[in-house]
C-alpha cells in the first residue's frame, strides 16, 4: 500500500510517502519546524515527496493526516488539503491523532509502565492520553490540567511529549521517566498509523478538546423575523 502522509497540526509542517509493498517499498520525507505558515510550505513539500519517489497521485492507495489536538489554523490547512486529494483521487483518507504518532515512536515495548503523551495547552492545560508500553491507547485523549494529573497518575508513570517536563516537576518525577520530549510528531509514525488504521472509523476530522475561545457576537444583531 502506498500511502501520501500530512502533518500540520503543531509547530511542524510534513510531507511523506510511504509504501510498504515488498517489491515497492519506499520512504521519502520533507519537513520543517516552521510554527506557522503551513499553507505556503504544504504543497511544495508534497510535491517533492511525490518526485522523489516517483508517485503520481493515481499510485496512492490512501491519504494519511493528523487530526490534533493542534493548532486550529494548521489544523484546517492539513485536514482541507488531504480531503481534497481524497475527493478528486477517490482515494479514502484516514486521520491520526498527534497524541497517538508521538506515543508510536516514544514507546519502550518492553511490558513495562504506561505512558502518558502531554501536550502543551493554554495555561496550566495539557493534551493527554494513556498508552500502554507497546503505544496501544489505554484511555481518551482528553485536556486536563497539570495539578489534576498529578492528583490522579501513579507515580511509575512515564511522560512523552511538549509538557512531559512540567508534568514531571508537578508530579516530582525522576527524569528518566520522561521518554521523550517531542512537540511534534514524526511523519513516518504518521504515515505508518496509517497504513494500519481503518477508513472506516479513523475520521478525518479534527480533534478538538476544549471549545474555542472566541464566541459569536450577539450585541447588536438583528433578529430574523
Amino acid at each position: 500500500m502506498r500511502v501520501l502522509a500530512i502533518d500540520t497540526a503543531l509547530a511542524n509542517c510534513a510531507a511523506a510517502v510511504l509504501d510498504d509493498g515488498s517489491e515497492s517499498a519506499c520512504f521519502e520525507s520533507f519537513g520543517e519546524e516552521i510554527g506557522r505558515g503551513h499553507a505556503e510550505r504544504l504543497m511544495d513539500m508534497i510535491g517533492e515527496v511525490m518526485a522523489e519517489t516517483s508517485t503520481a497521485f493515481s499510485d496512492l492507495d490512501r491519504v494519511v493526516v493528523t487530526i490534533g489536538p493542534g493548532s486550529f489554523t494548521g489544523l484546517r490547512v492539513g485536514l482541507a488539503v488531504a480531503r481534497g486529494f481524497g475527493l478528486v483521487l477517490g482515494k479514502p483518507v484516514v486521520g491520526i491523532t498527534t497524541l497517538a504518532a508521538i506515543a508510536r515512536a516514544s514507546a519502550p515495548m518492553d511490558g513495562g509502565a504506561p505512558v502518558l503523551v502531554a501536550l502543551t495547552g493554554k495555561g496550566d492545560e495539557v493534551y493527554c492520553q494513556e498508552f500502554d508500553a507497546s503505544g496501544e491507547k489505554t484511555g481518551e485523549a482528553s485536556v486536563r490540567t497539570i495539578s489534576d494529573l498529578a492528583a490522579s497518575m501513579p507515580k511509575c508513570i512515564r511522560l512523552a511529549g511538549s509538557a512531559a517536563e512540567r508534568v514531571a516537576s508537578e508530579l516530582d518525577l525522576p527524569g528518566e521517566q520522561i521518554i521523550s520530549r517531542a512537540g511534534f510528531p514524526g511523519i513516518r509514525d504518521v504515515a505508518e498509523l496509517g497504513l494500519l488504521a481503518d477508513p472506516v472509523t479513523a475520521s478525518p476530522s479534527p480533534l478538538y478538546l476544549r471549545p474555542p475561545d472566541a464566541t459569536p457576537q450577539t450585541r447588536g444583531r438583528i433578529e430574523r423575523q
